[in-house]
């Protein structure tokens, strides 16, 4: 299947629905693994006002098991079957680190964006691969791997590290041919409780870089560390925190819960124009 020219509409702020292919992802009420529950849960994210949805097939949850490349395709095409045959018009990103992986999903399923945790740095063939397909890219910030990110938290600077990287990785993502790029933060990767509150507080000068930003803290640890709860108990603090990355221009937020984050852009634009009226 020859991949189609695939251009993500990010001129408001969307909402990016998690589907997650695996059985150990930190949030249990996310995890669909049978072809029904990912139907039913691509069908209500799309009723709840989803503008795409993120397909991932393994879990970098800190102490996650590894999961091959194989396994990795299998749990995607998974989902991307029941997706592509429901919602054959709604964009779909796979969250991967692998080259391989991206090159099996275009062949079979046709364009999808790639959602790269590692910007290129766990395999620099899905930059490659991400180019040569014309597929959108989301970069995210991350140090080392998913088992020894928590060990690598020492910044300078942590907005300023995260700008400074982000600068760098453009320049060598547009000099590889990649047409649409996303910025994400990376959230709980490689940071502290206190650096992810501080990087939060600095996303405008991200925002300021000149690309779409995703904001991705669904319900993660900054939330239900700092309240004393569980991830079960943080969506008010998933809201509110949405609202906060919406205010410093953020382009999207990715969610385990799609209506209330759907909700907050609705409200957070109603806001603005009745501010600029």
């Amino acid at each position: 299947m020859n991949p189609e020219i695939l251009e993500l509409d990010l001129t408001r702020p969307r909402v990016m629905a998690i589907v997650n292919v695996t059985p150990d992802s930190f949030y249990a009420g996310s995890r669909t693994f049978t072809a029904a529950e990912i139907e039913r849960r691509a069908m209500t994210a799309a009723d709840e006002g989803a503008y795409m949805l993120d397909v991932g097939g393994y879990s970098s949850r800190p102490g996650a098991d590894d999961v091959s490349a194989e396994e990795e395709f299998s749990r995607v095409a998974r989902a991307l079957e029941v997706i592509r045959r429901r919602l054959p018009a709604m964009p779909v990103s796979v969250d991967t680190f692998r080259g391989e992986v991206v090159r099996r999903v275009v062949a079979e399923f046709g364009a999808v964006v790639v959602n790269d945790i590692s910007a290129g740095g766990l395999d620099p063939a899905i930059v490659d691969a991400a180019a040569e397909l014309q597929l959108p890219y989301i970069a995210m910030h991350m140090r080392g791997t998913p088992a020894t990110m928590q060990r690598l938290t020492e910044y300078a600077d942590v907005v300023g590290d995260v700008v400074d990287y982000f600068r760098l990785r453009l320049k060598e993502l547009r000099g590889k041919g990649i047409r649409q790029i996303v910025l994400d933060p990376g959230f709980g990767f490689a940071k502290t409780l206190e650096q992810n509150y501080e990087l939060l507080g600095g996303l405008h000068r991200l925002c300021g870089l000149g690309c779409p930003v995703l904001s991705a803290l669904s319900r993660k640890s900054m939330i239900y560390k700092a309240l004393d709860c569980t991830p079960v108990e943080s969506l008010a603090g998933t809201v509110a925190l949405g609202w906060e990355s919406l205010r410093q221009g953020a382009s999207m937020l990715r969610v385990h819960d799609v209506k209330e984050a759907a909700d907050t852009v609705r409200i957070f634009e109603i806001f603005n124009r009745e501010r600029n009226d």
